[in-house]
């Protein structure tokens, strides 16, 4: 016996509210006694850390385990759904209900399914022998039941940290045989998962930043060397005043990056004392970094991932004129990164019970001053971090957006109220301070007599059951293949996708 699974309509991804439709062939040389057909849509989120050995500095008074290190492994299922496909309940009704076995002829069998994504993870909280089962080489380890779950929306689909953690949406197909001693057959699918993004707040005119001052230093030109008709003279500083400026980097606020798009990036420099030198861009660099938190138990890691979005050097664009006066926006050209859009390998930002991903955003520039084909020496390179979110890009449908403000929660314009206003200026850093990060005091939107107190809406299952899947445009999103981190029969490499495994 063969068994496979296929979609009716394969996607690059799929997100929530998307049907699943497909259907489980058999492919049958003899006559084979079943007793059922089960699908499964499931979610698993898998992750193994080392634990210190006794005595290391890392190892907290919570640890458990003796001298030598110690793997702890943490399985959870934020997804699982079944379909029985045979028999069906006609068949069971005819048989009076009561489980029995099926003899099928030799030849093809086709059985169809469907299963609906879901908003919210349900994490439950125990899990069975197999999904608990983790193989490395010839050692085999068993997970713990943890306690800890949390009730949020479907991670993505995540990979590239091998052996350590890992998120994976699949189909699997599983027939049944009455008899105890004889296999049961196994089929799995991948799938690729991108969640809809939350609702946004409402447009506006604010913008968060992060800033940093520089004051360049006075310029010394290098003492000319002694010759026999004249002595060595010694450097003197120049007489023209060093400039002294600020350098923004400003997103949108709240501060989202979309993937596959340009980012929504202003970087302003500006002048504060008065000088009549230009200023130079000699270097920009921007790139996106991922802090992935990974929880094994009493174990955590954070592992770092970098994106670079654009690297430039050797530039000599000049930023404003030598009449520039003081305080003016000089603003870098947004043609440099306009046209890069976010990689489609940055999963969105998200939290589950094992997992957390968020995101900085780092730009590096490079500066310096002087005048048109005289530029001083000095190279000012300055780094600005500001955390930002990640969404998938995939715009929830209108109908999910007025379902959820009939349901009494906040609308797009009140959360946007609620979102400006809860946050407040901070004072600018200087040069020899770490960048400072938060809304620009332009633009500020006064509080709301009416601004409700609660927290920000989400998704709900219940809407799901109602709602039609997306219907528009599907980015691109993929994740590295990496050796999976699973024990059931088809990944472990000890039993093949039809070989024995009891029920």
């Amino acid at each position: 016996m063969a068994v496979h699974i296929q979609l009716d309509r394969p996607h690059a991804y799929f997100t929530n509210l998307d049907i699943i439709t497909g259907r489980v062939i058999l492919s049958i040389f003899s006559e084979e006694t079943i007793s059922a057909i089960n699908v499964k849509l499931e979610c698993e989120s898998r992750t193994r850390l080392a634990m210190p050995p006794r005595g290391d500095p890392r190892r907290g008074p919570g640890y458990r385990g003796g001298d030598r290190a110690q793997n702890e492994l943490e399985v959870h299922k934020l997804l699982y759904k079944v379909q029985t496909v045979f028999p069906s309940a006609e068949l069971l009704q005819q048989q009076g209900g009561e489980k029995s076995s099926f003899t099928l002829r030799p030849g093809t069998h086709e059985y169809p399914f469907q299963f609906k994504i879901p908003f919210n993870n349900s994490c439950s909280s125990s899990n069975s022998m197999l999904t608990n089962l983790h193989v490395s080489g010839a050692r085999m380890e068993m997970a713990r039941d943890t306690n800890r779950h949390v009730k949020k929306p479907l991670p993505p689909t995540l990979s590239g940290f091998p052996g350590e953690a890992e998120i994976q949406y699949f189909l699997k197909a599983t027939v049944q045989r009455p008899a105890f001693y004889k296999e049961n057959f196994r089929a799995r699918s991948a799938l690729n998962f991108l969640p809809i993004e939350p609702p946004r707040v409402a447009p506006n005119q604010r913008e968060s930043y992060a800033r940093r001052n520089h004051q360049f230093a006075p310029f010394v030109p290098l003492p000319q060397k002694q010759s026999i008709l004249r002595k060595q003279s010694t450097g003197s500083i120049s007489g023209t005043i060093p400039p002294k400026i600020s350098i923004d980097g400003r997103l949108p606020d709240p501060a989202v990056i979309t993937l596959n798009e340009p980012l929504p990036l202003r970087v302003i420099v500006k002048k504060l004392n008065e000088t009549t030198e230009i200023m130079f861009l000699r270097f920009l660099q921007v790139e996106l970094i991922g802090y992935t938190q990974i929880r094994a138990h009493e174990l955590q890691r954070k592992e770092a991932s970098s994106w670079h979005i654009v690297s430039l050097a050797n530039l000599a664009i000049p930023l404003g004129n030598s009449n520039t006066p003081i305080n003016k926006d000089m603003e870098i050209d947004k043609k440099l990164w306009s046209t890069i859009p976010v990689p489609n390998s940055v999963p969105p930002s998200f939290d589950t019970c094992n997992l957390t991903r968020s995101y900085e955003l780092e730009i590096r520039v490079g500066l310096s001053y002087g005048s048109p084909g005289s530029m001083k020496p000095e190279l000012a390179v300055q780094s600005l971090r500001m955390p930002a979110q990640v969404y998938s890009g995939i715009t929830p449908p209108p109908a999910l957006l007025a379902e959820l403000a009939k349901r009494g929660g906040p609308s797009t314009t009140t959360l946007g109220r609620l979102q400006n206003t809860t946050t407040r200026p901070s004072p600018v850093s200087s040069s020899l301070q770490p960048p400072v990060f938060s809304p620009s005091t332009a633009n500020l939107i006064p509080p709301s007599i009416d601004m409700p107190e609660e927290a920000p809406p989400s998704y709900e299952d219940a809407m799901a059951e109602e709602l039609a899947p997306v219907d528009g445009p599907r980015r691109d999103y993929q994740q590295p293949l990496t050796a999976p981190l699973v024990g059931d029969s088809k990944r472990s490499g000890l039993f093949g996708s039809n070989e024995r495994l009891f029920p």
